[in-house]
């Protein structure tokens, strides 16, 4: 019974070192070679998505900052025009008045 058990045992070792270390070794050759012949394109992919990453990020920047200051530039423009506001009304209000008290040209029959 113990030989039996040795056989199936040397068996199972002839196996594995006959059949199955080859295809192990066969299967890592072959992912090795996919992985050497890909590689320029996932280079170049890299190299691509960094530079529209970097191109992307320096643009938000700058159309925050330009958002930013015109932002700031109405609310001050807002700031400095609101106590001019009673002067304008005035300003109107007079302009309306006189243009009322003014008699109209006579129009040519």
């Amino acid at each position: 019974m113990l030989e039996l058990l040795v056989g199936g045992v040397v068996a199972l070792a002839l196996l594995v070192f006959v059949v199955m270390l080859p295809l192990m070794l066969l299967v890592g050759l072959i992912r090795l070679v996919v992985a050497l012949i890909v590689l320029p394109f996932r280079l170049i992919g890299a190299l691509i998505g960094a530079l529209f990453g970097l191109v992307a990020g320096v643009g938000g920047l700058v159309l925050g900052g330009v958002v930013l200051g015109g932002g700031l530039l109405l609310a001050v423009g807002i700031v400095l025009l609101v106590p001019l506001l009673p002067l304008l009304l005035i300003g109107a209000a007079i302009l309306a008045v006189t243009r009322m008290a003014r008699p109209r040209a006579a129009r040519p029959a």
